[in-house]
């Protein structure tokens, strides 16, 4: 996981964002080769978890309109 090679997170559906989100738990899990590593994947998990619930508030005001607009009906 080249950090240079990385899409910007803002521009991650909340399948890619969640999918790389699981692999930098992962390998923090697995212990990162550096600290400086660590850092780095510890700084992109906090923006895809960001993303992510981004992603799930979105979906979840969608609902909401959705059952709003169905119950005037």
């Amino acid at each position: 996981m080249a950090q240079t090679s990385l899409p910007d997170v803002a521009d991650l559906s909340y399948e890619e964002a969640r999918d790389e989100l699981v692999t930098v738990v992962n390998e923090l899990e697995q212990g990162a080769s550096t600290l400086e590593r660590s850092l780095a994947l510890w700084e992109r998990g906090e923006s895809l978890a960001a993303r992510c619930e981004e992603w799930l508030l979105g979906a979840k005001e969608r609902l909401e309109k959705a059952r709003r607009s169905g119950g005037d009906a």
